[in-house]
């Protein structure tokens, strides 16, 4: 099969598009024909060799553990009546940046109907996510809610749940496109926070009015200027750092402002029931609850999705798709 395998740790031109051998499905595994694979932010700091989170794979490497496709063979002790499912897991193995993956068949949900693979490969981790620190932000239709890196993944789909809600939203996303896709999003005040007074435009937009919640994947000096914009009593939840720069409030400012901080992702990665929340992510996807948004590379162009994902010039999920002539 044709594979992106890592055999260097560094930049994203040591991704490599090559031809490696079939993976075999094990007991309990099936294998699958790849439609999808989700590109993760932490997967290009592992690419660098950064050791920020999960252990750096043993090289080489395919990364990608979240993979859309179709059952196309199945291991031992599998029904086969699972041939020809179309399926999304989040635990891919070797990886999903591939024609082929194998994953447990426990870990698999079948893609609801209506929804496309790759809709499914966008909810089934991006979208739990979101459904986790949704739960965790208690947002109400009282709440000014500031969300920074609005026109990613997780911001998008945020963004359109606190509208939904009935929430004041602010959407902040670096750009005039990605402020545009903000607003067409239903955002009630869109501003780019690459502007050096982002934060005042919030301020003159709200006319007085305090945020009162923050949803920050940023952190960073746009993490630290979100919380600036807090009113007393605030709450400051961040879910990530897309700037791989870390922001912590200092903690007599959130004692003396009355802001409470929550650092989503740590409470998350330590007790989400994932499963549940991908199958939720998936049902309100297809539903029409949420409307995921991807951009597409393909397969062979995994190191130019790096590379984007990197200089933050992607809107939405960024996904890989299988080469058009293959």
């Amino acid at each position: 099969m044709r594979a992106v395998v890592l055999h260097e740790f560094g930049p994203a031109a040591n991704l490599r598009y090559e031809t490696v051998p079939d993976p075999v499905p094990g007991p309990g595994e099936v294998r699958l024909l790849v439609k999808a694979a989700g590109v993760h932010q932490i997967e290009t700091a592992m690419r660098e060799g950064l050791e920020i989170g999960p252990p750096l794979p043993v090289l080489p490497a395919i990364f990608g553990a979240e993979v859309a496709g179709v059952v196309e063979a199945v291991g031992p002790a599998v029904d086969d009546a699972w041939i020809g499912a179309d399926v999304v897991t989040a635990h891919g193995r070797p990886g999903g940046y591939a024609e082929l993956a194998v994953a447990d068949v426990s870990s698999l949900h079948r893609i609801p109907a209506g929804l496309g693979h790759d809709a499914a490969v966008t909810m089934v981790v991006t979208g739990a996510t979101t459904m986790g620190l949704l739960d965790i932000a208690e947002l109400t239709s009282d709440d000014v809610v500031l969300v920074t890196s609005a026109a990613g993944g997780i911001g998008r789909l945020v963004v359109q749940f606190a509208g939904r809600l009935g929430a004041t939203v602010i959407g902040a996303a670096g750009g005039p496109a990605k402020t545009a896709a903000v607003r067409e999003l239903g955002a009630d005040v869109a501003v780019d926070y690459n502007l050096p007074d982002w934060a005042g435009a919030v301020r003159d937009a709200l006319g007085g009015r305090g945020v009162t919640v923050v949803l920050d994947g940023v952190e960073g000096d746009k993490g630290r200027a979100a919380f600036g914009l807090l009113a007393q009593g605030g709450r400051y939840i961040t879910i990530g750092a897309a700037s791989r720069e870390e922001f912590r409030p200092d903690e007599a400012e959130l004692k003396e402002r009355g802001v409470h901080f929550t650092d989503a992702l740590a409470i998350l990665l330590e007790g989400q029931d994932a499963a549940a929340d991908e199958a939720r992510a998936l049902t309100a996807a297809a539903d029409g609850n949420l409307v995921p948004a991807f951009q597409a590379f393909p397969l062979s162009q995994a190191a130019e999705a790096h590379a984007a994902l990197e200089a933050r010039a992607t809107t939405g999920k960024v996904i890989l798709v299988p080469d058009a002539h293959e």
